[in-house]
């Protein structure tokens, strides 16, 4: 690949990990992560037996046998990283300030389990509302017991997949090519799989159907015009291959981060 694709996966990639001092300590108490009131509960019992993970645009859902044993919110970065650290095991930890390795970089601590998911627990929630920002960089990961667990994003898209056909039929709106400067060279994409983080007031709102469903049109055209993109859950890609499921990710972004 020429330097823009690259240079685009990395940013995409490093805004989640940017780091100043490594450190190889336990994140069990992570008292500097946000929390939230709502804090999911699970036993141990329940959890060692999790053998799949999917992100989905807002939350983290561990499941086992294609069932959900908890679903934490990414809102809530103290039970994010708790939960993967009772199910995976001591992480790799780095802290980091604002601004770091680039003007949108976030303050807090990024903590990766086994070079596989990658969780930057923010300092202060972002403007979204999301008190962690989440990568998947491989399509599984070891538990601490052992066992190994699959990752993935919705509709089942993991890293390693071709997704060319899904790339084509995705609305323009909805995804971005970083493009190449040899025309013999592929591209690099990037593909919102799941929408997200622009729709809370819709989702709360105790209005009729009719008028949530007319919100939902207005959003729609609203966002595609936006300069913060469309947000969610998105996949980046070297050619047609998926290389990082992340979220948030917003496409077509014009507003500087």
């Amino acid at each position: 690949m020429t330097s823009r694709p690259l240079l685009a996966l990395g940013v995409a990639v490093l805004a989640a990990s940017a780091t100043v001092l490594a450190t190889g300590a336990p994140a069990g108490a992570a008292e500097s992560v946000q929390t939230s009131s709502a804090t999911p509960s699970v036993s141990n019992g329940k959890l060692k037996r999790v053998d799949a993970i999917e992100l989905r645009a807002e939350s983290l859902v561990l499941e086992r046998d294609h069932r959900t044993v908890v679903d934490v919110s990414m809102r809530d970065a103290r039970s994010t990283v708790s939960l993967l650290n009772r199910l995976l095991g001591t992480p790799s930890r780095t802290q980091t300030a604002e601004g770091d390795g680039g003007a949108c970089f976030p303050a807090g601590t990024t903590y990766t389990w086994g070079g596989a998911i990658r969780v930057a627990a923010l300092s202060t929630p972002a403007g979204l509302g999301n008190a962690v920002e989440i990568r998947v960089l491989r399509d599984e990961v070891r538990s601490r017991s052992g066992s190994m667990v699959e990752l993935s994003g919705p509709h089942g898209v993991q890293v390693g997949d071709d997704i060319e056909r899904r790339i084509e039929r995705t609305a323009p709106e909805d995804r971005m090519s970083f493009g190449s400067d040899d025309s013999d060279a592929p591209s690099a994409w990037q593909v919102l799989l799941q929408r997200g983080w622009d729709d809370t007031e819709q989702r709360t709102d105790d209005r009729s159907s009719d008028d949530r469903r007319a919100r939902a049109r207005t959003d729609d055209d609203a966002a595609s015009t936006d300069d913060s993109g469309r947000n969610g859950v998105s996949a980046l890609t070297d050619d047609t291959t998926v290389t990082v499921l992340g979220s948030p990710m917003p496409v077509n972004a014009t507003d500087g981060c």
